[in-house]
């Protein structure tokens, strides 16, 4: 098995992962420590409520999957290959669409294509993204003309709008952070293992785009991989690899309740793993007591092909 063949270790092995374990109540203990970064929310029982509802829904990603970018990010650190990840500061629910997303993995296929043909060394596509709603923010409060409202923590937490009501903390965005990350990890497993991540479409990633200096050396570029391809079909090479490619998505690890919420039982090790789809995260300020418990490189998100 190679490095990057389509043989990966979330084939390798039967597993499951569970919600229904003594060994998940042990994640909590980060509510003993001084946290920072955190929502204060105004009803305990809606917060129980939200926490429940993720703790009983289906993982967003799966312990294999895990295994694999964990396989590729040591692959990377070993010189082997290249990590390149991308995406918004905070993602919003309004502006997760279907074009959007596209567009966003366009522009790390093209990035990818271009570090692969001029580093010859293979490329970990991450996005950051199916799960950046919430922002870290250097005050709890913020004032305009005279008036202080809380910060807005991103979708997760709250809206931007600056209102006394928009500016709540809800627990019910917790559920919308879920299912909204879903679809978008449903869109992006459509994008990437249905042809439009083929290295065949290279010069297709770069329609809609200006044109300019960037624009041309990109179509310079790409027109001298479709040679190379040309070339490999004439002699008969098999394309099958080039349909699909991994993609893996991945977000801070900021909102703890989340976090933990979504966290299940790897039954073939025994152990927790991270399923709402981050690759690594902080839950405070560096050097805070929560962020020292909680750090951690956690899961990977998507694996297409």
């Amino acid at each position: 098995m190679t490095q990057f063949s389509p043989d990966a270790p979330a084939r390798a092995h039967a597993f499951t992962l569970s919600s229904a374990d003594d060994g998940l109540a042990a994640l909590g203990a980060w509510r003993e420590y001084p946290r920072v970064q955190q929502p204060v929310w105004p009803d305990e029982g809606e917060r129980a409520k939200a926490f429940d509802d993720l703790r009983s829904a289906p993982p967003l990603v799966f312990a294999g999957e895990v295994d694999v970018l964990r396989d590729r990010i040591a692959a990377a650190a070993r010189g082997e290959a290249f990590l390149l990840a991308g995406g918004d500061c905070a993602e919003t629910f309004a502006d997760s669409t279907a074009d959007r997303i596209r567009n966003k993995i366009r522009t790390i296929l093209q990035m990818a294509a271009v570090l692969t043909y001029g580093a010859s060394v293979p490329v970990v596509k991450m996005g950051r993204m199916a799960g950046q709603f919430a922002k870290p923010r250097s005050a709890d409060e913020e004032t305009i003309d005279g008036v202080t409202l809380p910060t807005y923590r991103g979708d997760a937490v709250n809206e931007f709008a600056f209102t006394p009501e928009s500016r709540i903390p809800d627990p019910k965005r917790l559920w919308k952070t879920y299912t909204t990350s879903a679809t978008t990890l449903n869109l992006l497993r459509a994008f990437t293992g249905g042809g439009f991540a083929d290295l065949r479409e290279v010069h297709s990633w770069n329609r809609g785009f200006t044109s300019g200096a960037g624009y041309d050396r990109y179509e310079e570029l790409a027109g001298q991989i479709d040679k190379a391809i040309r070339f490999m079909d004439a002699i008969g090479a098999d394309f099958d690899a080039l349909k699909v490619v991994e993609f893996y998505a991945s977000h801070e690890a900021l909102l703890l309740d989340y976090e933990e919420a979504l966290s299940r039982i790897d039954s073939r090790t025994g152990r927790s793993t991270a399923a709402p789809a981050t690759s690594s995260g902080s839950a405070s300020a560096p050097g805070s007591s929560t962020e020292r418990t909680w750090t951690s490189w956690r899961a990977c998100a998507t694996r297409s092909g």
